[in-house]
């Protein structure tokens, strides 16, 4: 049995998120590894609430912190093949649940990759997601409106970026020609667009000097297969996946292809891992067949390994 994970982006933090790792013995490395780079416990910081969650380089952090410890749930309960897909931020905390990185060392690269990120983003900049218009209509839309095409969620779901007042006149234009949903999204910073060029050398410099690791086995299995969250493709060659990884901060990402990637892996089962349920609805959309869920659906860490051992035995049977 095939299990796709999914690494969420940002713009779903809320004090809850850490809820059910808090405790868990094996996350406590993760959670006191971001305690120099927040300046305080993630999960003190999570419960808090406030602005503070949505601020850029906390976000990011936090981000990775949700899908690094529920890994550590995970990677004791899966039930067999494993595929790594991450949404943004998510894509590089994916790299970490690969073991092609340390969970220190993700937690420090998501720290630079929000550096590099905001010594190119001014203030006044932010993104909208718009449902409902066709991609041709959408991304002439877009353009019309001197904002960009930041991801491709579906055939008719997009993000795009650009100035705040450009995105909600884009909003309000997309509104009146019959998009179903058009909001500015709770993030600051023109992810996934031109406005970044100049972060996408920086954080591969960073991301040269990071040590990279060699996955291995564990037990039986194989080690995780890991799609790139740019284009969706398998990363084979390491250079490859992270020019892609630092090229994601100022192009379009094609979300819509690692859904593709995942059906085409032969998933039947997935579980987003970090704050929210956004990777999960998209999901639902787009593997009408498989079984779906959020870590943020249970309740508790045995409603997770309850789930798995319940698919676990269906692909037995």
């Amino acid at each position: 049995m095939t299990l796709a994970v999914l690494l969420s982006g940002q713009g779903g933090q809320h004090p809850g998120m850490f809820d059910l790792t808090a405790d868990h013995p094996p996350a406590q490395d993760v959670f006191e590894a971001a305690r120099p780079l927040l300046g305080a416990d993630p999960r003190d910081l999570a419960r808090t609430g406030g602005p503070a969650l949505h601020e850029n380089r906390a976000g990011q952090i936090l981000c990775c912190v949700a899908g690094l410890a529920a890994w550590t749930v995970l990677r004791e309960m899966r039930p067999g093949r494993v595929v790594l897909a991450g949404y943004s931020i998510g894509d590089l905390a994916a790299w970490g649940c690969a073991g092609r990185f340390s969970p220190s060392t993700i937690l420090h690269l998501a720290a630079a990759r929000a550096e590099a990120m905001d010594a190119v983003a001014g203030p006044g900049y932010g993104l909208v997601g718009l449902r409902g218009l066709t991609r041709e209509r959408v991304t002439t839309m877009i353009e019309e409106h001197g904002c960009h095409l930041a991801i491709v969620n579906a055939a008719d779901s997009v993000v795009a970026g650009g100035a705040v007042v450009d995105l909600e006149n884009l909003c309000g234009n997309a509104l009146a020609s019959g998009a179903a949903r058009a909001v500015v999204l709770p993030v600051h910073t023109p992810s996934h667009t031109p406005l970044l060029a100049a972060a996408s050398p920086r954080f591969r410099e960073e991301l040269a000097r990071a040590d990279i690791l060699t996955p291995v086995r564990e037990g039986s299995l194989p080690p995780p297969r890991l799609l790139s969250g740019l284009d969706g493709a398998s990363v084979f060659d390491a250079g490859k996946g992270l020019d892609k990884l630092a090229a994601a901060l100022s192009r379009t990402i094609d979300w819509a292809a690692c859904l593709d990637g995942i059906r085409e892996a032969g998933a039947r089962a997935v579980l987003e891992l970090g704050p929210g349920h956004a990777l999960t609805t998209m999901a639902r959309e787009a593997l009408p067949d498989a079984g779906i869920h959020a870590v943020a659906d249970f309740r508790s860490l045995a409603g997770i390994e309850d789930w798995l051992r319940g698919i676990g035995s269906e692909d037995r049977c």
